[in-house]
């Protein structure tokens, strides 16, 4: 832009123009145009002056002037002038003034029109990204309505107006063909302030986006009647939504549903066809897996607390479509419910179940020496190994079906010895493994888990603090460890003498360094 041709109060409207269509501020338009001259003016005066530019807000007319500051001592002959310099200048300046000389205006040549032009356009540009920024940071979560400016492989280009916006292709709904010109509707997930200016991600596929879609679809969910307690999607192809109602006269589902299916097949519509089942949520964890296995029919649930997982047992003919076409309708349930879901059969549950009690009998039979109904008896209970047998209290073993305070004694006689066997023979091979004093005395596992270590190399303490999660877990599955959290809590008592020995070498370190001060 040539500004020296153009009369002041032309420039003053050319501001108010681009003010106006790039929706900044007017101020930050004349401030682009004042550095604009400034910097023409010092490609002509010298690179090395401190030229500034003013432009008058009413007038427009411009104002050239070369400063110098008045300093004590002069470093910069360009910039600044000594003290006694500024005392003989009409009114005299003290340091820190500046001098003023008015310099005549620019003629702009075509490179200074162009060099101008250019940094008008950066700055203006600079400030709209700012608008943009300031404008959409605090959008994140909403919905937004755009037009699709330019459709490529691996993204998508959204209009909204006031700002650009980017849809990548795993933020795209499966199979959709978005073209130019098509109006769309996404979620905005993030915005991030970047070199080339503020970048607005928009998504169709994440889960808030379908949970903000029954938000806009259903009033009774907008108001807080109705509460959205989780969202499992696989975009394209099938969700499960869980609702909760908070006022016992309505029913969630019905409300979610609509007249006719109005409200859900909005929703569905704009998901193109995304299979969306509406499920209503239970505060217990077992109901509410059974709700989202739907339209399974389930027989039993057996929750385990400690390992977050649940064992699902359906019918024989239950059993496709509980698991769904690829392991669907499991796997959203599980994302639904936070729960990992097993589905067995009745029979497959049986058979485990008959399994689990043979092999469980046949170990108190070896260990105590009993007939196996007496085993049997045990087992029904609830016992697993020996050592329970051992620590529980006479007067409870007593009252099992059969059992009296003689049989209770023997028993407990019987456990102790074995317990007490096995000890000796598990550290007599503990021994022959030279496994470390550190590792026997770490008190975070059983014996029998510290030999199944030991036949697998780990020998110290160290090794066994090297080893992860999983690896634990593999290792001791058989001596009931199953948990990851209960494994990542054993790894780190055995690497906590690691972190005592980093402090006890700090110490010192600090003690010298406070003696030296």
């Amino acid at each position: 832009m040539d500004t020296s041709s153009i009369p002041g109060l032309e420039l003053i409207q050319v501001a108010d123009v681009v003010a106006r269509e790039k929706s900044i501020d007017r101020e930050e338009v004349m401030a682009a145009m004042e550095e604009a001259i400034q910097k023409a003016g010092r490609a002509k005066y010298g690179l090395d002056r401190d030229i500034r530019a003013m432009i008058d807000r009413k007038s427009g007319a411009i104002t050239l002037e070369r400063w110098i500051e008045v300093v004590e001592e002069v470093e910069d002959d360009e910039t600044q002038m000594s003290l006694e310099d500024g005392t003989k200048q009409t009114p005299p300046l003290a340091a820190g003034e500046f001098w003023r000389q008015s310099l005549p205006p620019i003629e702009f040549g075509r490179i200074a029109a162009q060099t101008a032009k250019q940094v008008i356009s950066q700055k203006v540009r600079d400030a709209e990204r700012a608008r943009q920024f300031e404008e959409y940071k605090d959008r994140v979560g909403e919905i937004v309505v755009g037009t699709v400016k330019r459709a490529e492989s691996y993204s998508i280009t959204v209009d909204l107006g006031r700002a650009e916006a980017v849809i990548r292709r795993e933020e795209m709904i499966p199979r959709e063909n978005l073209r130019q010109g098509d109006r769309v509707r996404a979620y905005i997930i993030d915005v991030r302030e970047e070199p080339r200016g503020p970048q607005i991600f928009l998504s169709r596929a994440c889960n808030e986006f379908m949970a903000k879609l029954f938000t806009q679809e259903v009033p009774e969910i907008y108001d807080g009647i109705i509460e959205i307690k989780g969202v499992a999607r696989e975009a394209g192809s099938r969700a499960k939504i869980a609702v909760l109602s908070n006022d016992p006269g309505i029913d969630p589902v019905g409300a979610c549903v609509g007249m006719r299916g109005s409200r859900v097949q909005a929703v569905v519509g704009e998901l193109q066809g995304e299979k969306v089942e509406i499920i209503p949520y239970i505060e217990e964890p077992a109901a509410f897996v059974v709700n989202a296995l739907a339209p399974a029919e389930v027989s039993k649930v057996v929750m385990d607390e400690v390992t977050g997982r649940m064992e699902v047992v359906v019918p024989e003919d239950q059993l496709s479509l509980a698991i769904g076409r690829r392991g669907q309708n499991v796997r959203l349930a599980s994302q639904l419910s936070g729960w990992y879901i097993d589905i067995l059969t009745e029979a497959e549950e049986s058979e485990r179940r008959q399994e689990e009690f043979r092999t469980r009998s046949s170990r108190f039979i070896e260990a105590l020496n009993i007939d196996d109904v007496i085993a049997h008896l045990l087992v029904a209970e609830g016992f697993v190994l020996p050592e329970e047998i051992a620590e529980t209290p006479i007067n409870e073993l007593a009252t099992i079906q059969g059992f009296d305070e003689s049989i209770a004694e023997e028993l407990q006689a019987r456990a102790v010895e074995f317990v007490e066997r096995e000890a000796q023979r598990i550290n007599e091979a503990l021994d022959s493994l030279k496994v470390s004093d550190d590792l026997r005395g770490f008190e975070y596992i059983s014996l029998g888990m510290m030999l199944k270590l030991a036949e697998n190399g780990i020998l110290t303490l160290d090794d066994l603090a090297d080893l992860d999660n999983e690896e634990l877990v593999e290792l001791l599955s058989e001596h009931g460890l199953e948990d990851d959290t209960e494994a990542g809590d054993i790894i780190m008592a055995a690497r906590a003498h690691w972190f005592a020995d980093e402090e006890a070498e700090a110490a010192p370190a600090a003690d010298s360094e406070t003696a030296d001060s």
